[in-house]
């Protein structure tokens, strides 16, 4: 596991370092910068799996590069005294909002979402952000008519028949994006029920959703139940 902390308070950056080596132990290294330039810089050069970010830095605005930040594959969990800014945060794709002050269970109720499939039951994601042509490009989720996995990246199928590869894994996008508005149907498929015309049973009882503009997808066996609860 690979961390970088972006905490300009000294203190509070080693108390983050040192909740996270006891959480992920042996397994684990860490960066921490006390500037965003310094975060930046560091993350155009190197590898991250996990972005702990704070909002306010020395008065720098954190927001100026959250939109960077989530359009790249890694998880970004914000560590901030404005809790006002929670639900912005979740809507630009953050996994977790952790408020100062915080203690090491709380932190370590962020650090466990990383290790799991579940979705953020507070999720307000309404932005997925794609990085293109070294320009930021912000997506409405609304927008979204499927999601194909990619390998290690993401493609974002958009209803005006547009396509666009984002850097998050399928499974990444799944934890955020709302349960009631999105549903994963597949290994491969994540689809907007907004979009879903009918569920269908094909020969040799294999299933598919039969989406509005008039799409086939596949439904995995273990998913069709889910999927057809969501249906009713």
């Amino acid at each position: 596991m690979k961390i970088l902390i972006i905490e300009d308070e000294a203190r509070i950056a080693k108390r983050l370092a040192r909740m996270a080596r006891v959480y992920f132990e042996q397994q684990l290294t860490l960066t921490v910068c006390d500037t965003l330039s310094k975060g930046l810089a560091f993350i155009e050069h190197s590898s991250v799996d996990v972005l702990l970010l704070d909002l306010n830095l020395n008065g720098e605005d954190g927001f100026e590069v959250l939109e960077a930040m989530v359009a790249r594959p890694f998880h970004t969990i914000i560590v901030s005294a404005y809790t006002d800014k929670a639900i912005t945060a979740f809507s630009y794709g953050v996994l977790d909002f952790v408020p100062k002050p915080f203690d090491e269970g709380r932190l370590f109720q962020a650090f466990g979402r990383l290790n799991t499939k579940s979705k953020i039951s507070d999720s307000g994601l309404k932005y997925l952000a794609v990085r293109k042509g070294g320009v930021i490009k912000m997506i409405e989720a609304l927008q979204l008519n499927y999601i194909k996995g990619a390998g290690i990246y993401s493609e974002l199928h958009l209803q005006d028949g547009n396509q666009e590869l984002h850097n998050k894994s399928l499974d990444a996008l799944e934890q955020l994006l709302p349960s009631g508005e999105f549903v994963r149907i597949h290994r491969s498929y994540i689809v907007s029920l907004k979009q879903v015309k009918k569920l269908m049973i094909e020969p040799g009882g294999k299933y598919a959703v039969h989406l509005t503009d008039g799409r086939l997808l596949p439904v995995g066996r273990s998913r069709y139940k889910q999927l057809r609860s969501k249906m009713i």
